[in-house]
C-alpha cells in the first residue's frame, strides 16, 4: 500500500477524531470568493440597454452593459407556470460556451405569456399575471424588483453586487503588487488588472491551472420583510440560517469531510442551491442552478438585535422593515435562477418539484430498520447478527455490507474467502423476508486483472486529467480511476453492470449504497478531484456538485433495469445535488457518537426535506467514537421517528448491535424499533404524498403553522406529515423536555397515554429512559399495524388499527410495497373521516384496482364520549352491532374487531 494511503488510514483509524480544517478552504483561500466578496454594496456598474429589449410570447431578452469594461451580457426573463420567474444572465458573445447545468430539471419548464404594462427611458414594467404581480426592470443601474400590489417580494441587484467575470484570452500578466496608497484606476486598467489566483491557484501542495482564467458569477437578492431563511444544505447547522457578516459564507461544494464540526458554514457531502424565505405573510424560494463551487452570504438589518431591542424599536416607532439580503457567488457557469413566489410553503414545494421532480417512492421495506457497520466480517457474521435480531425479538429489514465485503476493494465483487457463497447468504435472508445492501463506490481500482477497470479504460470512460490521460487518485483500493458519470453512455454501461449475470452473486433482495461520490480523492485538493480534470470538453470545476447525483442516478437506473423495470430501487447516496430526490435516500455522513451530533441530525434532515429530499437519516449511534448506552438508546428513539432509520459504526469502534448493552437497554431499543414498525402504514402514505406533491415527510413546524412566529426557529422537534409531532430527548441525563405544541384552538394527544393537551403552549414533559414524546394532532386519523413481526414484509397482510383524534380526516394508502405497478393504478387510496358521530372510509381513487387481505381489527377514538351503541354498515349494505370499551378517565373509546376489509367502503356509527 502506498505511503500516502497508509498515512491517511493511520489518521482515520487513530484516536484523534476531528476534522482537519486546514484541509478545506476558507473564502479567503478560494480566490474567486475572496475576489467577489471584496466587492462592497454600492451602485452597480451594469445598466440595461432598453433599446435592445425583445419580447416574445414566452420570454423577454435584454442586453446589459458593464460601464467599467464595456462587456455586454444577455438577460433572459421567463414567466413560468405555477408562479415562478426565471432569470438567466450570460455573456452576449462569450469566447467559448459557458457551462449550463443539464439533467437536473425534469423538463424544459413550461412558460406563460409576459406582457408590458408600461415603459419609459428609466425601465419597463411587466405583468406576471396573477394577483397584480409584476416585474420592474430598472435601467440605470440595472435592477429587478418583483412586486405584488404595493409589496416588494424580492429585489435583484438592489445592492449592486451583480458580477460576471467574462472569459478572456490568456496573457502573461504579472500580479499587481499591493500599493501603500490608493490608486486611481481607469476603466481600461480595471479590465487589465490581474489578481492572484485568477489564472492559477495553489492550495497546500495542489495547483489549479485555470486555463480559462477567471469566470465567477455573482448576484444579490434582497428580501423585504424577511427575517428567517432556510435551506442550502448540506451544513451541520441550525435550521434557520445565520447571518455570515462576521465569518465565512455558507459553502456549497461536495466534500468528504472527516468527522465534521457542528454549527459552522463549512461545506459537507452534498449541495442543494435552494433557499426558502418565510414570514407570516408569505413563503418564497430561490433556486440557483449552478453546479460549480458556490458560496452564499446572508445579512440582515435585524441580526444581533435582542428581543428588547426589537421591542424598543416598536415602542419608539422605528419604521425600519426587517430585511434579509442574500448573495450567491459561483466559480463558473452562468446565472440561472428560479424565483419561486409561493405564496404558501406548500406552493413553494410544488413549484420546486415542478422543476426538479419529487422524492422517489421507495419500497415499503426501506422504511423499516437498517442494521449496518463497517464491516460485518463474513457470511457467518451476517448469519449470526440476523439470528440475534430474532433471538431478541427486534424487527429489521436490511443488513448492510461496507467495503470489506469486496475482493480487495474491487466493487461488483465478493471476497472469495469471507463471502464465498453470497447467493446462499442472500437466500437465507430472503427466506426470512429480509434484504441486504452492499456498497458500490465510484472509484475503480487500477488493476489489469479487474474486469470493471479494463472495460472502463478500453471504452475511454474515465475522467481525464488536464493533459489528456486517465485521471488517477488515491482512495480505498489504492490507485483508482474515476468513471465520467456526466456521460450518458458511461451511465448506461454502469447501470448494465447491476444485471444479475454481470454482478455475480446478486439476487433481487440485494440493494446498493453509493459512498465516496463527492468524489472523494484522498490525495486530491480538499480530498476531492482536481478542478482542471476534464469531463469531455468541460473542466471538473463546472460539474463538481453534479458528480454524486450522476452516480446515484446511474445506480438507481441499474437496479430498475435488472428487474426489467418492474421493481423499485433502493439506493443510498452520500453526495447529492438538486434533483437527487428522484433517485433515493441520503444520509448525513460521518457523524460522531456525541450528544450534539444527535441534536444536529434534526435540523440537518429538516433542511433537506425543505429542498425536496425527504428520505434522510443520520447514522444511529454515531459513526465515529463509541456511544454510552444512554446516548445509543436516545438515538434509536430519535431515529425511529426520522425518515431513514439506519444504525452504522466505524471499523475501529466496539460492536454495538442492539442487544450488547444489557437487557434493560435492549428492551428500550426494541420498543423504539417496534414503534417504528407500528407506524409504517403512516410513513408509507407520507412517502406516497411526497412522491405526488413534493411536500416533505419530516417537516418544520412552521410549514403547517406558517403564521405562528413561535415556530419559525424551532429545530429540536418536528412534524411527521401534518399529524404527528415528535420531540425526541436529545440531552444527556434529561428528566424532562419542553415541547411547543402549535395551533390555537387545537388539541394534541400523547400517543402513549392518550392524554389530551391544548395547542399554542409550551408543555413540560417529565421523561424517563423509556420516554419518546410524540403527539397526534387533534382532527386526524392515523392508520397503524400493531402486530409487529420480524420484518415489514411479514406484516403485509396484517390488520390495521385506526387511531382517531376527533373531529377528523385521514387517509390510507396500500399497494404491493415494492413494484412500479402503482403507476398502472394498482393501489388502494382511501379517505377516512369522522363527523357527526360517523366514521367512514370512501375511495379516493375509483379508477385504481388493488386488493388487500388486510382488515381493520381495532378503532381507537381519542377524546370521545361514551355511546349507547355502535353499528357497522359495509359496502354490501349489511349492518351489524359492534363491541366496544370506554375509558372514561381518558375519554378513549376502543372498538374491537369491526372486521371490515381495509380496501372497502364502510361506515361506523356511534349512537
Amino acid at each position: 500500500m502506498a505511503p500516502v494511503l497508509v498515512l491517511w488510514l493511520a489518521v482515520c483509524l487513530s484516536g484523534t477524531w476531528a476534522v482537519d480544517r486546514g484541509n478545506f478552504k476558507t473564502c479567503d483561500q478560494s480566490s474567486f470568493c475572496k475576489r467577489q466578496r471584496a466587492l462592497k454594496p454600492g451602485e452597480s456598474p451594469y445598466r440595461a440597454l432598453l433599446e435592445t429589449m425583445e419580447l416574445t410570447n414566452t420570454r423577454l431578452t435584454l442586453q446589459l452593459i458593464n460601464d467599467n469594461n464595456k462587456v455586454r451580457l444577455l438577460l433572459e426573463l421567463y414567466r413560468l407556470q405555477g408562479n415562478i420567474t426565471r432569470v438567466k444572465i450570460n455573456e452576449l458573445k462569450p469566447l467559448k460556451p459557458r457551462y449550463e447545468v443539464p439533467d437536473v430539471l425534469v423538463r424544459e419548464p413550461p412558460t406563460e405569456p409576459l406582457s408590458v404594462l408600461s415603459q419609459d427611458e428609466n425601465g419597463v414594467v411587466l405583468s406576471l399575471g396573477a394577483e397584480s404581480q409584476r416585474v420592474i426592470v430598472s435601467a440605470r443601474p440595472f435592477r429587478l424588483d418583483i412586486m405584488e400590489g404595493h409589496d416588494v417580494l424580492m429585489s435583484l441587484n438592489s445592492r449592486g453586487l451583480l458580477a460576471f467575470e467574462h472569459l478572456r484570452m490568456p496573457q502573461q500578466w504579472q500580479v499587481v503588487p499591493p500599493h501603500p496608497y490608493p490608486l486611481q484606476i481607469t476603466a481600461k486598467e480595471e479590465e487589465e488588472k490581474v489578481e492572484e489566483g485568477m489564472w492559477e491557484e495553489t492550495f497546500k501542495s495542489h495547483s489549479d491551472s485555470k486555463p480559462n482564467g477567471p469566470s465567477a458569477v455573482s448576484l444579490d437578492f434582497s428580501l423585504p420583510g424577511v427575517e428567517h431563511v432556510y435551506g442550502i444544505p448540506e451544513h451541520a447547522d441550525t435550521l434557520r440560517l445565520k447571518t455570515t457578516d462576521n465569518g465565512d459564507p455558507y459553502r456549497l461544494y461536495n466534500l468528504d469531510v472527516f468527522q465534521y464540526e457542528l454549527y459552522n458554514p463549512m461545506a459537507l457531502y452534498g449541495a442543494v442551491p435552494v433557499m426558502l424565505a418565510h414570514n407570516t405573510k408569505r413563503t418564497t424560494g430561490i433556486f440557483w442552478l449552478n453546479a460549480a463551487e458556490t458560496w452564499v452570504d446572508i445579512s440582515s438589518n435585524t441580526a444581533g438585535k435582542t428581543v428588547f431591542g426589537k421591542m424598543l424599536d416598536y415602542v419608539q416607532g422605528s419604521s425600519e422593515t426587517p430585511q434579509t439580503d442574500v448573495r450567491w457567488i459561483s466559480e463558473s457557469g452562468i446565472i440561472d435562477v428560479f424565483l419561486m413566489l409561493g405564496p404558501t410553503p406548500k406552493d413553494v414545494f410544488s413549484q420546486y418539484a415542478s422543476l426538479t421532480g419529487t422524492q422517489s417512492f421507495p419500497p415499503l421495506s426501506s422504511l423499516g430498520y437498517h442494521q449496518c457497520r463497517w464491516n460485518y466480517n463474513d457470511q457467518e457474521d451476517v448469519r449470526s447478527v440476523d439470528a440475534g435480531f430474532d433471538e431478541h425479538d427486534i424487527p429489521y429489514d436490511f443488513i448492510w455490507l461496507d467495503i470489506e465485503h469486496t475482493d480487495g476493494k474491487r466493487y461488483f465483487t465478493w471476497d472469495p474467502h469471507k463471502f464465498a457463497t453470497p447467493k446462499e447468504m442472500l437466500q437465507g435472508l430472503l427466506e426470512k423476508k429480509r434484504k441486504m445492501v452492499a456498497i458500490v463506490d465510484p472509484h475503480i481500482k487500477v488493476d489489469s486483472n479487474y474486469k470493471i477497470h479494463n472495460e472502463i479504460r478500453s471504452r475511454g470512460f474515465y475522467v481525464k486529467n488536464k493533459d489528456g490521460g486517465d485521471y488517477e487518485g488515491w482512495c480505498w483500493p489504492g490507485s483508482a480511476g474515476y468513471p465520467d458519470f456526466t456521460r450518458a453512455d458511461m451511465r448506461a454501461w454502469w447501470a448494465s453492470m447491476f444485471a444479475y449475470d454481470q454482478y455475480e452473486g446478486t439476487m433481487e433482495n440485494l440493494y446498493t449504497w453509493n459512498d465516496m461520490n463527492e468524489p472523494s480523492v484522498f490525495n486530491g485538493p480538499e480530498v476531492t478531484m482536481h478542478k482542471d480534470a476534464m469531463h469531455g470538453s468541460w473542466e471538473h470545476r463546472e460539474v463538481h456538485n453534479l458528480y454524486g447525483l450522476y452516480v446515484h442516478r446511474a445506480t438507481a437506473e441499474g437496479l430498475i433495469q435488472r428487474s426489467g423495470g418492474v421493481e423499485r430501487p433502493f439506493v443510498l447516496t452520500r453526495a447529492f445535488f438538486a434533483g437527487s430526490q428522484r433517485y433515493g435516500a441520503v444520509w448525513t455522513g460521518d457523524n460522531a457518537a456525541e450528544w450534539d451530533h444527535l441534536k444536529i441530525s434534526i435540523p440537518m434532515c429538516l433542511s433537506l426535506g425543505l429542498v425536496g429530499i425527504s428520505f434522510c437519516g443520520a447514522d444511529v449511534g454515531g459513526f465515529f467514537k463509541s456511544p454510552s448506552s444512554e446516548l445509543l438508546v436516545r438515538w434509536y428513539q430519535t431515529g425511529a421517528y426520522q425518515p431513514f432509520f439506519r444504525a452504522h459504526a466505524h471499523l475501529d469502534t466496539p460492536r454495538r448491535e442492539p442487544w450488547l448493552f444489557g437487557p434493560e437497554n435492549t428492551a428500550l431499543i426494541r420498543e423504539a424499533v417496534r414503534q417504528r414498525y407500528t407506524f409504517l402504514p403512516y410513513w408509507y402514505q407520507l412517502f406516497y404524498q411526497a412522491y405526488r406533491t413534493g411536500e416533505p415527510v419530516m417537516r418544520p413546524l412552521w410549514v403547517e403553522y406558517p403564521q405562528d412566529p413561535a415556530t419559525f426557529a424551532v429545530d429540536d422537534e418536528f412534524l411527521i406529515g401534518r399529524d404527528l409531532l415528535a420531540h425526541p430527548v436529545t440531552e444527556e441525563g434529561s428528566r424532562g423536555v419542553t415541547a411547543y405544541l402549535p395551533g390555537k384552538d387545537e388539541f394534541w394527544f400523547d400517543i402513549h397515554t392518550f392524554q389530551k393537551h391544548n395547542g399554542a403552549q409550551n408543555l413540560y414533559i417529565p421523561v424517563t429512559m423509556s420516554s419518546i414524546p410524540v403527539f397526534q394532532r387533534g382532527g386526524s386519523i392515523i392508520p397503524r399495524k400493531l402486530r409487529v413481526r420480524r420484518s415489514s414484509t411479514c406484516m403485509e397482510n396484517d390488520p390495521y388499527t385506526l387511531f382517531v383524534a376527533l373531529n377528523t380526516r385521514g387517509e390510507l394508502y396500500i399497494d404491493d410495497g415494492h413494484t412500479f405497478n402503482y403507476e398502472k393504478k394498482e393501489f388502494i387510496h382511501r379517505k377516512l373521516s369522522f363527523a357527526n358521530n360517523v366514521l367512514s372510509s370512501v375511495n379516493l381513487a375509483p379508477d385504481a384496482q388493488f386488493t388487500t387481505k388486510s382488515w381493520v381489527e381495532r378503532v381507537v377514538i381519542l377524546g370521545a364520549s361514551k355511546p349507547g351503541k355502535i353499528t357497522l354498515k359495509t359496502a354490501d349494505g349489511e349492518e351489524s352491532q359492534l363491541d366496544f370499551e370506554f375509558d372514561a378517565s381518558m375519554s378513549v373509546l376502543t372498538i374491537r374487531k369491526p372486521g371490515m376489509n381495509a380496501g372497502e367502503d364502510w361506515k361506523i356509527t356511534l349512537k
